[in-house]
């Protein structure tokens, strides 16, 4: 079996980062006849069904056969958090969205980002953001493909223009780009995908890419193995009221069971020991009232997002393995 790839978002504070996952997010809501998204413990689920949904004829022009089970996009955005979860052992994301405003370009958080994907080689595409700001644009909720065919001669050469100076920009830093429908080789070239969050504009070519590159070349990376013992990366240790001191984790490997045995990073070594329980956020329709936000499961299966309740997690670290 393939597993989800885990896909991080990072950019400059005011590039829209944010903006990109709440419009993914909000587009899967309204698009309920696909499959509606799964809210997990520190991520969102995207199911494979809406981004066959979305993308439409795009499936066929860039022939991506998907057969993975969906994309799982970690729901805390921000480089700091990024860096410190792989620096601590934890190798958390597949994949990243490196959100740039089209209008500013590269800037002083967007070269730290591209620094930490390259350290940790984590293949990424660019989304050149807010092109609903370029002067004229008209626009058009969808595939950015559709919205380039009504958009006036003189604001697609002012969209080139900001394209290839954004491709001067990744190239000064060491890496070659192009426009996602110019890209010839995608193992040499990194995608760049004109989008309007605030528009919902371009959101099926990025899930599209994300879905078709994953596949395509984390393949290996990406087998899932249920026997194997699971792998994976706190994100917050949390007091939750009536269960005491938990744990936020990303699973990335194998599968994680109740009254299982762990081993888990602390402030002063490795903490040793047993799943007491494991939790997931009810669906909304599901709650009863504010309180009322887990469910018990018996067991988890990568890729995923969990809460796991066991003794003795008060020097749990966040971002450790």
């Amino acid at each position: 079996m393939i597993r989800k790839p885990i896909i991080t978002v990072l950019g400059h504070v005011d590039s829209g980062k944010t903006s990109i996952l709440d419009a993914i997010r909000g587009t899967a809501v309204s698009k309920k006849e696909a499959g509606g998204i799964t809210q997990h413990i520190g991520a969102t689920e995207v199911p494979i069904a809406l981004v066959k949904n979305l993308a439409g004829k795009l499936l066929e022009k860039y022939k991506f056969n998907l057969v993975i089970q969906g994309l799982l996009f970690i729901d805390t955005p921000g480089h700091e958090a990024f860096t410190n979860l792989r620096k601590r052992g934890g190798s958390i994301a597949d994949l990243a969205i490196l959100v740039v405003d089209i209008n500013k370009g590269l800037e002083k958080q967007t070269i730290e980002a591209i620094d930490i994907l390259r350290g940790f080689k984590t293949p990424f595409i660019v989304v050149a953001n807010k092109v609903d700001n370029i002067k004229g644009w008209q626009p058009c909720e969808g595939a950015i493909t559709d919205s380039l065919k009504d958009q006036h001669p003189n604001v697609l050469v002012e969209l080139d223009k900001k394209i290839y100076e954004l491709v001067g920009q990744l190239h000064s830093h060491g890496f070659v780009s192009e426009r996602f429908d110019n890209v010839k080789d995608f193992t040499k070239e990194i995608s760049i995908i004109p989008a309007s969050a605030k528009k919902r504009e371009g959101l099926p070519e990025i899930l599209l890419f994300l879905a078709g590159l994953s596949q395509r070349y984390l393949e290996k990376k990406l087998q899932a193995h249920d026997s194997e013992n699971a792998k994976g990366t706190v994100l917050e240790v949390k007091d939750e009221k009536g269960i005491g001191k938990t744990i936020d984790v990303i699973l990335y490997e194998g599968k994680l069971t109740v009254g299982e045995e762990i081993v888990v990073g602390g402030k002063n070594g490795a903490i040793e020991t047993r799943v007491r329980a494991l939790l997931e956020p009810k669906p909304v329709s599901e709650r009863k009232n504010n309180s009322d936000i887990f469910r018990s499961v018996k067991e988890v299966f990568s890729a995923a997002g969990v809460k796991v309740s066991a003794p003795g997690l008060d020097e749990a670290l966040a971002g450790a393995p």
